[in-house]
């Protein structure tokens, strides 16, 4: 795989000017953090993977199908009528003491055993954590460090919080220590204020790869020596495929480290409970942010959860889960590997949802997407992972909700996609393509030559060039 990063360096795309008030009366009174506010690329594809025609490569649903659905609903209903009142109540700001001390069994699966139920705050996903805790540490104008690429939600977490995000770079061994030093003090010489790295350790999202071992240990001696509060953000560590869950940052250190967790992937997205362990000086101020904020968590899905843990066998439950996904990252890769021309790379994760495929010299993912969309396939351009324009050459492919033989159907159609954008820049000669479909006038010095068809232009996933 080639480097997940074409610049590591600097930070946050300029505002979006306002809308003109003939367009939008109230344009001249938004607060200046709603300019740069814009529609996530994820988001953005909604109304097209919706389309029972399209096979979707790009949101990251699981596959709650997995689920046992009559135990869940029968558990959820004799919830309701059993202790309606208290599950259709108003409850903690900290949220549900009984599934805060669930959480701390949940993390101690990946070496937190120091965790106590009071450091836990019970969030609307993790999603809304995150949100938390930018609230509580960022001011505008503020420097947070993230991998490049990052998750998109985060990104837009921060955009609205009026911060600058720096990336720094990535390899197929995860965040790369010295350029995380390397930003540290680039940051420093500018004076600028860095309140804290924000980091996908495990099956990362977008990228699908995972921190080494040995790198953990030199994050966190860097996030020691530069006194940098460390933001671990771990919705699928529990998800790892062929080797036990790694022990997190946090089981490092209790102090320099915000750990945020979801049971978004390992349950269910829809009851959207999350949570953040943090220091007790931290919780306080996550607690009045969330009252400010929602007032509480909603109590019946806390509660729900709960009784799922204490229920359900919930941990051969992820095992399912974990050989369900294997089975579909196996057909991805097979697939890119038999269907995508020369000159095209990818990831190849260990866990997690995501597959991030790098394409071709010249092409852009997010100006081939039309057309994908046209071949009924679907996937996630790479710019809306970064926060200052870069990665137009990536896409994000996730896994986790198709079938095998749809994941294997919708790489052809994308396969074929890129064949077609490779044959269009060949036509125009703007990128050298290889030999790949690639014919070019004759020259004296440049000979004709025929082209060559690679397996994307076959009717079927069989087919051989």
């Amino acid at each position: 795989m080639s480097s997940l990063t074409p610049d590591p360096s600097v930070s946050a795309s300029a505002p979006v000017p306002a809308r003109h008030p003939r367009l939008d009366p109230l344009a001249d009174r938004y607060a200046a953090r709603t300019h740069g506010m814009k529609s996530s690329e994820i988001r953005a594809l909604f109304s097209v993977v919706s389309r029972p025609e399209v096979v979707s490569l790009a949101g990251g649903m699981p596959a709650v199908t997995a689920l046992p659905l009559d135990a869940v609903g029968s558990m959820i209903g004799e919830l309701v009528s059993g202790m309606g009142a208290q599950t259709l109540q108003y409850g903690s700001g900290q949220g549900d003491p009984r599934l805060r001390e669930r959480i701390c069994d949940v993390m101690a699966l990946e070496g937190i055993t120091d965790a106590s139920p009071s450091e836990v705050v019970v969030t609307v996903g993790s999603q809304q954590g995150l949100d938390l805790v930018t609230r509580v540490f960022v001011d505008p104008g503020d420097v947070i460090l993230a991998e490049a690429p990052s998750y998109v939600g985060a990104l837009g977490v921060f955009q609205a919080a009026q911060a600058r995000v720096q990336h720094v770079l990535m390899d197929d061994d995860g965040l790369v220590p010295e350029a995380l030093e390397d930003a540290l003090i680039e940051c420093r010489a500018r004076g600028d204020k860095v309140k804290f790295l924000y980091t996908i350790p495990n099956f990362h999202n977008p990228a699908g790869i995972t921190l080494t071992e040995e790198r953990r240990a030199k994050v966190m001696e860097i996030a020691d020596r530069y006194d940098l509060l460390v933001v671990e953000d771990n919705p699928y560590g529990l998800l790892g495929f062929d080797r036990e869950p790694m022990k997190a940052l946090r089981a490092r250190d209790a102090e320099r480290v915000i750990y945020l967790g979801s049971f978004s992937k390992t349950f269910s997205p829809g009851l959207r409970v999350g949570w953040v362990l943090a220091p007790l000086a931290v919780r306080e101020k996550l607690v009045l942010a969330t009252e400010a904020q929602v007032l509480c968590p909603p109590s019946l899905t806390q509660y729900a959860v709960a009784r799922y843990l204490d229920t359900q066998p919930w941990q051969q439950q992820i095992k399912t889960f974990i050989e369900l996904y294997r089975e579909r990252r196996d057909a991805t890769l097979d697939s890119l590997t038999a269907l995508m021309p020369p000159g095209t790379s990818w990831t190849r994760p260990d866990g997690g949802f995501y597959v991030w495929l790098k394409l071709p010299a010249g092409l852009d993912a997010k100006r081939m997407q039309p057309r994908a969309v046209s071949a009924h396939v679907a996937y996630v351009p790479g710019i809306g992972f970064y926060a200052d324009g870069q990665g137009t050459e990536y896409m994000r492919l996730s896994y986790c909700y198709p079938e095998p033989d749809q994941i294997r159907e919708g790489v052809r159609r994308l396969a074929r996609v890129v064949e077609a954008e490779l044959d269009l820049h060949s036509t125009f000669d703007t990128v050298d393509t290889g030999r790949f479909r690639a014919v070019r006038p004759a020259t004296p010095q440049v000979p004709v030559v025929e082209p060559i068809t690679g397996p994307a232009s076959s009717d079927t996933v069989g087919d051989q060039p």
